[in-house]
């Protein structure tokens, strides 16, 4: 009767949220139950047997992260075009990624990078600067995921973003550890479902009642529904304006930091070990291809998605809020006050919400991680649709942390323990050894999602400036060069990391200097996010000029080399 009564009456927004994810969350631990592992080699590569299709929409997941979902919108719902650096760099890095590494890195067969780099520059010392790298980019880069989960979780159950973060950890830690990658491979074509489902409800919801356009990626550069035969663009550009901002489709970065910005993300998408690792999963050398393949037009589905919600949602953002009645807000702006994430200082005291760029005179502060969360709401599309939206941001973040934790746990287990350590350690020694390091590493997660460094996309650009930086020369020459010997690897990744950790501590984090320090002093020009771009060209240059007065690396290793880039392996891989 109760039950009756409450959908008659409309379930509340957390009443659905409880729901949905509710729901999700039992998928996610019935799978990780039913495919949990039981050897090293389930642990780390889900035993190498996922179909194509599988790995594709497992890989999709595990890259659409927390910043993909939550945040890239509301990157360029700020920044306009300027944006448009994000779609470019993370899905020119995936073509990078499918054409020049996944096929050759599978057919090396190893369990992770550090093992492949490891073994290509036949050095423990390689191994255990690629352990650092990667430990550094994949805490760097779930960060960004902990404190997405955070988010979602204070403001949708309605408990603070600290203990949204332990809520997450708990899950996550719950299939990574049982699983290995055999749970965390079918959770994600799980998560990809959800996930996909959920950006595009709302995003075709909001177009057709802003335009009438089904398509959001036609309805954002439609003219509106109202019949005034204005294009919601046109509209926006005018609304920004009108408050002091500059036009919504005119960009304010440099050209050299666009271009080094959008370099620094592709390359950084080819470095990720966690994507990286995802292709050992497969039987075959082509399956790497296809689930290459597959994982890109899965991808694309969001990624042509996000700039129509990132306009959707500034468009209603101004309309709503800008020049209103505080006392006169709506539900969604009070909700949202009580996560921090939204903030109104009335400084002339004359009750209406003053949203202008002079940061002076303007009284409203707004992350940029609530605008794909908020814009159902604001919108005022029905609870359940709003609900949804919030399964889908755990769903991404979920995916991504759970991928990045393997990659943690294997570098320690794997290229640490069993590698460098205890090289006579039992495969039941090993697999305690991975799910305690999984542990240690959700730990520090949590941690930095407790304590992050800066909102999700930001964290998560860092990350993969440190990828570009460190991972992408020593495998692109590791696979195309069979000179290159581990004397010039080492130098380069050395060089390449240590310079963008530099300039990121200085101008990211300001650690040098008691202030920020200003835009004006970036080196050509160029941000923290688009360093990795000079750190990588350092990283190929010490590399190859190291290497000239440096030993060539035995015959051996070359043969492997050589062997590896032969098109006829397109059968079954051979671990060497």
């Amino acid at each position: 009767m109760m039950s009756s009564f409450l959908f008659a009456e409309g379930l509340g927004v957390q009443n659905w949220t409880y729901i949905l994810v509710g729901i999700t969350f039992a998928i996610y631990i019935g799978i990780a139950i039913w495919s949990r592992a039981g050897s090293t080699k389930e642990f780390y590569v889900a035993g190498g047997g996922v179909s194509p299709l599988a790995n594709g929409m497992a890989t999709a997941a595990d890259w659409m992260s927390a910043a993909s979902f939550i945040s890239m919108a509301g990157i360029i719902s700020f920044a306009g075009y300027d944006g448009a650096v994000y779609l470019m760099g993370w899905t020119g890095g995936y073509v990078l990624l499918a054409l020049l590494l996944a096929p050759y890195l599978r057919k090396f067969g190893k369990f992770t990078v550090p093992d492949f780099i490891g073994d290509r520059y036949y050095s423990k010392t390689a191994r255990l600067v690629a352990v650092f790298c990667a430990l550094l980019v994949s805490f760097t880069y779930v960060a960004g995921q902990m404190r997405g989960v955070g988010i979602v979780f204070s403001r949708f159950l309605e408990v603070d973003i600290n203990t949204g973060v332990i809520i997450g950890m708990i899950i996550v830690l719950f299939y990574a550890v049982l699983g290995g990658m055999k749970g965390i491979t079918y959770t994600q074509v799980a998560q990809y479902c959800v996930l996909i489902f959920a950006f595009m409800v709302p995003a075709i919801f909001i177009s057709i009642q802003m335009t009438g356009n089904p398509v959001p990626q036609l309805g954002f550069g439609s003219t509106l529904a109202d019949g005034s035969g204005t294009y919601l663009l046109d509209k926006l550009d005018g609304l920004s304006t009108e408050l002091g901002f500059s036009e919504y489709t005119e960009g304010s970065k440099t050209t050299i930091d666009v271009f080094a910005i959008t370099l620094a993300l592709m390359v950084g998408t080819a470095g990720l070990p966690h994507v990286i690792v995802r292709f050992f999963t497969v039987k075959r050398v082509k399956d790497a291809r296809k689930s290459a393949g597959l994982a890109l037009l899965l991808i694309v589905i969001l990624y042509t998605t996000a700039p129509a919600v990132s306009v959707f949602a500034r468009t209603n953002l101004i309309e709503t809020v800008s020049n209103q009645p505080y006392d006169n807000v709506p539900e969604w702006f009070k909700k949202w006050e009580t996560t921090g994430l939204i903030s109104f200082t009335d400084k002339n005291n004359d009750g209406l919400i003053k949203y202008v760029a002079n940061e002076s005179e303007n009284e409203l502060t707004v992350d940029r991680d609530i605008m794909v969360l908020a814009n159902p709401e604001i919108a005022k599309l029905p609870n359940w649709v709003i609900a949804l939206v919030a399964a889908g941001g755990l769903a991404a973040a979920l995916s991504t942390a759970a991928g990045l934790l393997l990659v943690i746990s294997a570098s320690v287990s794997h290229d640490l323990i069993k590698k460098i350590a205890k090289p006579d350690i039992s495969e039941k020694g090993e697999l305690i050894a991975a799910r305690l390091s999984a542990v240690g590493a959700v730990c520090v997660a949590g941690y930095f999602g407790i304590n992050p460094p800066g909102f999700v996309a930001a964290v998560v650009a860092l990350a993969f400036g440190l990828a570009a930086a460190s991972f992408f020369p020593a495998i692109i020459l590791g696979i195309f060069y069979k000179k290159m010997n581990k004397e010039g690897a080492i130098a380069g990744m050395v060089v390449g990391i240590t310079a963008m950790l530099l300039y990121m501590i200085k101008y990211k984090l300001g650690w040098f200097d008691d202030t920020l320090p200003d835009k004006s002093e970036w080196w050509f020009g160029i941000s923290p996010e688009g360093f990795g771009t000079v750190a990588m060209v350092l990283n190929f240059i010490v590399s190859i000029v190291i290497m000239k007065f440096t030993p060539n690396p035995p015959e051996e290793v070359q043969e492997i080399v050589e062997n590896i880039r032969i098109p006829s392996g397109a059968g079954e891989a051979v671990n060497h």
